[in-house]
């Protein structure tokens, strides 16, 4: 491939294509030289590290997958009963799955009240309590809400409903329930 002599007048304004060119033309100009040059390279590299001695690398000696290590830890609970089940319901939620329009789908996957259901684990008291403390923390950040499944399934995602579990497990703790 020729190469252009450098002279002052080259050096400060590169030459003009000729105007009958489309600007499509061009950029296919362009594309065809930059190709060659990239060609060029890949030869000059491929030339000047033949000499070096490589041995085959077994990839299974270094890429490994995670451990099967189960699901998170729990971190550590609240001290009051209504914020330890809320606590669990959360993690529970954030472990298996969040849903809407039913307590529990078919994989498992638990709405905001069957999370809480699942935890207090026939306790109806304490599930009480807990929905209580949950539609409080609901109504305090979104105004007037008929009660937790509605506010459930009000969302597509389920970052929201996670996220105000979390919430009311703070303010049954910050309550002492």
């Amino acid at each position: 491939m020729p190469r252009a002599s450098l002279s002052p007048a080259s050096t400060t304004q590169a030459a003009a294509p000729p105007a009958d060119l489309t600007f499509e033309n061009r950029l296919t100009l362009v594309n065809a030289a930059m190709t060659a040059r990239l060609d060029e390279a890949a030869v000059a590299y491929e030339v000047n590290t033949a000499h070096i001695p490589t041995e085959p690398v077994d990839l299974a000696d270094i890429v490994t997958g995670p451990l099967d290590t189960g699901p998170a830890p729990l971190p550590d609970l609240y001290p009051t009963p209504v914020a330890a089940l809320l606590q669990r319901a959360h993690h529970r939620l954030l472990t298996g799955g969040w849903c809407k329009d039913a307590l529990v789908d078919a994989e498992g996957a638990r709405c905001m009240l069957g999370a809480i259901r699942a935890e207090a684990r026939g306790d109806h008291g304490l599930e009480s309590s807990a929905v209580a403390v949950l539609l409080e923390a609901i109504r305090r950040k979104f105004g007037d809400v008929g009660s937790v499944p509605d506010f459930n399934d009000a969302f597509a995602r389920g970052r929201i409903p996670i996220r105000m579990v979390d919430q009311a497990a703070h303010l049954a703790d910050a309550r002492g329930l």
